[in-house]
């Protein structure tokens, strides 16, 4: 087999794990329910070929080596109108985190500049 022919059915093989549906799953429905895994997704691929030169013998060879990780990162769970995501291992905040306690947030930095307000008034 020539190695445009072995790279052409690697990347084939790649492109049909790495798809949209890889990383984020198909919908898990219990009840009211619905969960939709996601993972991370980590591919390598390299692939070399050689001929032989004018001093040596004849000759040729090739090559391809690849790998693929698939991590599950998290759970995004929907319930009525209520959408959480849930970490599969506690770990720093991201930003998916951070957006999910957002409006609370928002909320309490709002008051505190409430207060704030109100006794600078009554201050005043």
């Amino acid at each position: 087999m020539a190695l445009t022919e072995i790279i052409k059915t690697a990347l084939d093989q790649i492109r049909t794990i790495s798809q949209t549906e890889t990383i984020i799953g198909e919908p898990i429905t219990a009840g009211e329910v619905t969960l939709i895994p996601v993972s991370r997704i980590s591919i390598g691929f390299a692939a070399g070929g050689g001929g032989g030169n004018e001093n040596k013998q004849s000759g040729s060879g090739a090559g391809t080596g690849g790998g693929i990780n698939i991590i599950p990162v998290a759970f995004i769970s929907v319930c009525g109108e209520k959408v959480q995501i849930h970490p599969m291992s506690p770990s720093e905040p991201g930003l998916s985190q951070l957006l999910s306690m957002a409006p609370d947030l928002i909320g309490k930095i709002s008051k505190y500049f409430k207060k704030k307000d109100e006794m600078s008034e009554e201050k005043q």
